[in-house]
């Protein structure tokens, strides 16, 4: 089963020894139409509606507050309101966000790269350095460390369920999750 939720932020738990979470909101959604489990989804992104969603707010005469659609796994078998009850026996969550993009970065920054000395005169700073072969191949290889775009790229990780509430659909799951605080993102059910 899958949902789109919001990064909220992180936390940690108050129990000994302490546990860094992630706090995720299942965002509120409606499922237009569903097919052997498939489905298409509606739910508010924040952002102005254009033209080609207002024709299928009308198709499925919903609410000007949901305002994107997507295609999910879902638990329901007819439309209606999204069915957040696989969560609650939820182990493992599969979320995918988008990373934080950083733009056009250096090797320092990008790779992690030391640089050169930064001091008596050296004009090496935080360059390259050397990046090809002066005899064989002649020619700069495949996946070479260089400078370039860093981030913005979809990123999936696992993640345990440590609490959800289910007033509030907020999903506490340990560690990390990528994305900046309030990017959406979409979560699935992996074990």
């Amino acid at each position: 089963m899958e949902y789109i939720v919001e990064k909220i932020g992180m936390s940690r738990t108050i129990t000994v020894p302490s546990q860094a979470v992630t706090l995720l909101r299942v965002l509120d959604a409606k499922v237009c139409e569903v097919n052997e489990g498939i489905a298409i989804v509606s739910y508010n992104s924040g952002k102005k509606m254009n033209k080609t969603i207002e024709g299928q707010q009308k198709k499925y005469s919903l609410s000007s507050e949901f305002n994107r659609f997507v295609t999910l796994e879902v638990a329901n078998t007819e439309a209606g309101d999204l069915d957040l009850t696989p969560l609650a026996d939820a182990e493992v969550l599969k979320t995918t966000f988008t990373t934080k993009g950083r733009g056009f970065a250096g090797v320092m920054k990008r790779w992690n790269f030391g640089g050169g000395p930064a001091s008596h005169g050296h004009r090496m700073g935080r360059r390259t350095g050397s990046i090809g072969n002066a005899e064989w191949p002649g020619r700069v290889m495949k996946g070479k460390k260089m400078p370039g775009h860093y981030g913005n790229i979809k990123n999936s990780v696992k993640n345990e369920i440590v609490s959800f509430d289910a007033e509030n659909n907020i999903i506490a799951v340990s560690g990390s999750v990528s994305g900046a605080n309030g990017s959406l993102g979409r979560v699935k059910v992996a074990k």
